[in-house]
């Protein structure tokens, strides 16, 4: 009976699993699970990315512009018998010329407005930002920074778009991430150093015809970019229009970092790829 009970103990006990291992590994298993369905949690929920600008993005941005606080039109007149004399006046005094067109509709781009060139500026409905591809712990996330303080302005004659030039505040951009945004203006862009990116067009757009409202436009620019110090030719393809008297171009520029000498943003446990890209929305009115 002795021996059968000694022998009962030990035969199991060279089998059984250690019970304090049994829930270390469990703990460490759900500490695992957690961490990873947090991290999820963040990168497929709570990281509230944009998605990529496109045609809805500008449409959005050329919808009609808050109308001006211009009451000469409604005010009532002062003087009597001389507000219909006055305003009479005008109307008598414009024959049939193209001048119709221009005062209903959205500013002509070329010719009864301007003698040769038209020059437009930029507006604050314009934004610009940079779009990077990230695997955080493992799972794949966007990062996305935006700002609206874009300063630049085009020249256009005829068909052509004939100039243009860009510059953006970069430390202004700001992502849903602060760690990111400090970042971005730290060790990757060095924004105390350089406060500005600029893009200089350095061939004419052709549009192929001259910009009536409404017109939308397919084509390609070439310039020079700036980051960071250092400039590269860049060739890319944008949509434009002119819509509600302001044009509206859409675009993107692929920037591979270590052509800007930015260094990968990779940082811990967070890997990007080794370049991203530069998307924009650019509203114009004319300057």
């Amino acid at each position: 009976m002795t021996n059968a009970s000694a022998d009962h103990d030990d035969e199991p006990s060279g089998r059984r699993f250690p019970r304090w291992l049994m829930w270390s590994l469990l703990g460490v298993l759900a500490v695992v699970v957690v961490g990873y369905g947090a991290i999820f949690l963040y990168a497929k929920v709570l990281n509230d990315s944009p998605d990529e600008l496109d045609s809805t993005d500008l449409d959005a941005a050329l919808q009609d512009p808050e109308p001006s606080d211009d009451t000469s039109v409604d005010t009532p007149p002062t003087t009597g018998a001389t507000s219909p004399a006055t305003t009479a006046s005008p109307v008598t005094a414009a024959p049939s010329t193209t001048a119709s067109p221009s005062t209903t509709g959205a500013p002509t781009v070329d010719g009864t407005t301007a003698p040769a060139d038209s020059s437009w500026a930029t507006t604050d409905a314009s934004e610009l930002g940079y779009r990077v591809k990230e695997i955080l712990f493992g799972v794949d996330a966007d990062g996305v920074g935006r700002t609206n303080q874009v300063d630049g302005a085009i020249t256009i004659s005829g068909t052509q778009v004939t100039s243009g030039d860009f510059t953006v505040d970069v430390a202004s951009i700001t992502s849903d991430e602060s760690r990111r945004d400090g970042q971005f203006r730290g060790r990757i862009m060095s924004t105390d150093e350089f406060p500005e990116a600029t893009f200089v067009l350095t061939e004419p757009i052709e549009l192929g015809t001259e910009p009536v409202d409404g017109a939308q436009v397919a084509t390609t620019a070439t310039g020079e970019l700036t980051l960071r110090g250092v400039t590269n030719e860049v060739t890319f393809d944008v949509e434009a229009r002119l819509d509600n008297g302001r044009i509206g171009v859409l675009g993107n520029i692929p920037v591979v970092f270590a052509d800007y000498g930015i260094d990968n943003p990779s940082s811990g446990g967070i890997t990007t790829e080794d370049n991203g890209l530069l998307e924009f929305v650019l509203v114009f009115e004319p300057a």
